[in-house]
């Protein structure tokens, strides 16, 4: 599968180098290959394909959203026509002042994006942890993989991503329609703040536990 990433710091670098490593052909979609973000990137691993934006998102099978999520309506502007009918992987959120919902709980950050590409197919994934985690997401000493929460409203697109959480070893855990982003992005707000603020282990993931 070919997957485009728009952003490609900690978290999507992390996410891009995993999925490369089992097989996807990932491109890195900037327009400047010489950036210091792009060469950062490529100490990580070298076998990433950088590409102009649009030809970047074109070519994609999947598009993975890791800017800043003050970018995003910037970087999805300028790809309106390339990105129209693709997977948008959301992995942005919306955070405000002393560390609060930068939306004002009123919508989830998921949303803005689905309404800044309405005729592309948001999935809300790959936020409920800081970066360790998807830098590395082995727990050995559990028999119990940690959990990855999704949602979106296409079924088949939560398909695709829910294959793609599983290559990556994680659990996949549909909570339903894209409004549920809302409530990752509070968790993601609860682990930020419990290890970021309160000094918690960042080696730390939720699971779900099914009898």
């Amino acid at each position: 599968m070919k997957i485009t990433f728009i952003g490609f710091g900690n978290v999507g670098a992390s996410l891009a180098d995993h999925l490369q490593r089992v097989g996807h052909e990932v491109f890195l979609a900037s327009s400047n290959p010489n950036s210091e973000s792009v060469k950062k990137a490529l100490t990580l691993n070298t076998a990433f394909k950088v590409m102009e934006p649009n030809n970047a998102v074109k070519n994609a099978d999947i598009v993975f959203l890791a800017t800043p999520y003050e970018a995003n309506a910037e970087v999805l502007d300028a790809v309106a026509e390339e990105i129209k009918g693709k997977i948008i992987v959301d992995c942005t959120n919306p955070v405000g002042p002393d560390l609060n919902h930068g939306l004002n709980n009123v919508r989830s950050g998921a949303e803005e994006v689905q309404s800044l590409a309405p005729h592309s197919f948001v999935v809300k994934a790959f936020t409920i942890y800081g970066y360790e985690n998807f830098q590395n997401n082995s727990y050995p000493t559990y028999n119990v993989k940690p959990v990855m929460m999704f949602c979106g409203d296409d079924e088949p697109s939560k398909q695709k991503v829910a294959d793609l959480i599983s290559q990556l070893e994680w659990d996949p855990l549909d909570v339903g329609g894209l409004p549920q982003a809302l409530h990752l992005e509070h968790m993601t707000l609860l682990w930020v703040r419990m290890v970021r603020v309160n000094g918690a282990s960042p080696n730390m993931v939720w699971a779900a536990l099914k009898r």
